[in-house]
C-alpha cells in the first residue's frame, strides 16, 4: 500500500519533474561533503549580496499552528517525523514563507544543516499555491506516510539512517475555507555520533506538481472577522 502511494505520487510529477529537479540519491554523498561551489568566489567587486528574506513573525498563541512535537532523539523515525510535521506546518498569517517554517526545525539539524538552513536566501517567489493559503489566512497541517519497507532504504547502522516520507498537506483557511496543502516525498537523511541524538542531516525533495485550487470549498462568512496579530 505504501509502496502504491509513493507510485502515484511519482506519477503525479511526471518524468519532466525529475529529469528537472535534478534529484540526487543522498547514499552517494559522503557524510564530510560540501554542499559545492559557492557562486560568490568568482564574484567581482561590484558584486551586491542579495539581501535576506524577511522572517516572519514569532509565533504566538493566534497562531493555528500546535506547539512542535518532542521527538525520541534515540529513535530515527521519531526524529524524522518531528521534522517532518514542523517543516511542512505553516501559518501564513506569522510565515512570509516555506523557509520560516524551515527554521524553526533547527532543534532537530545537525549543526551544518541548520547553519546552511539559517543562511539559505530563496531565488524564487513563495509560488501560486502559497499565494492562495495566504489569501485565507491559513495554516497547514500533514499526514505522514513513512515507506519504512522500501527495500532501497539501506539498513540503519548506528550512526545513519534513511527514511523515505510522503507529505500529505492540508490548508486550513481562518475564514472557513479548506484545501490541499504541501504535498511530496522527502528522502531524509539522519546521521548521529554513537550514542548521540539523531539530527536531520540532509533532505531531498519532489514535490506534487499541480498547486491549490483557489477555489473555496466553503463560502467564507462575511460576518468573521480575521484575528488581529500581535506585533
Amino acid at each position: 500500500m505504501r509502496k502504491g502511494i509513493a507510485t502515484v505520487l511519482v506519477t503525479a510529477v511526471g518524468a519532466a519533474v525529475l529529469a528537472g529537479c535534478g534529484l540526487k540519491d543522498l547514499r552517494e554523498e559522503s557524510d564530510g561533503a560540501g554542499g559545492g561551489t559557492d557562486p560568490g568566489s568568482a564574484a567581482s567587486d561590484t558584486f551586491t549580496p542579495k539581501a535576506p528574506v524577511p522572517r516572519g513573525k514569532p509565533l504566538d498563541g493566534g497562531s493555528r499552528l500546535p506547539a512542535a512535537p518532542k521527538p525520541d532523539d534515540g529513535d530515527p523515525t521519531s526524529v524524522a517525523r518531528t521534522w517532518a510535521t514542523v517543516a511542512y506546518g505553516y501559518d501564513t498569517a506569522y510565515d512570509q514563507g516555506r523557509q520560516d517554517a524551515v527554521l524553526r526545525t533547527l532543534p532537530f539539524l545537525t549543526t551544518a544543516r541548520a547553519s546552511a538552513e539559517r543562511e539559505h536566501v530563496s531565488a524564487g517567489g513563495t509560488g501560486g499555491d502559497w499565494n492562495v493559503w495566504a489569501g485565507h489566512r491559513a495554516w497547514t497541517t500533514v499526514r505522514l506516510t513513512f515507506e519504512d519497507g522500501d527495500d532501497d532504504l539501506p539498513p540503519d547502522t548506528p550512526v545513519l539512517a534513511y527514511r523515505e516520507i510522503f507529505v500529505e498537506g492540508t490548508a486550513h483557511g481562518r475564514d472557513g475555507w479548506t484545501g490541499p496543502g504541501p504535498r511530496l516525498m522527502a528522502s531524509v537523511k539522519l546521521t548521529r555520533t554513537v550514542g548521540g541524538p539523531w539530527r536531520v542531516a540532509d533532505v531531498r525533495v519532489v514535490e506534487e506538481a499541480l498547486p491549490p485550487a483557489a477555489r473555496p470549498s466553503a463560502p467564507a462568512s462575511p460576518s468573521v472577522t480575521p484575528p488581529v496579530r500581535k506585533n
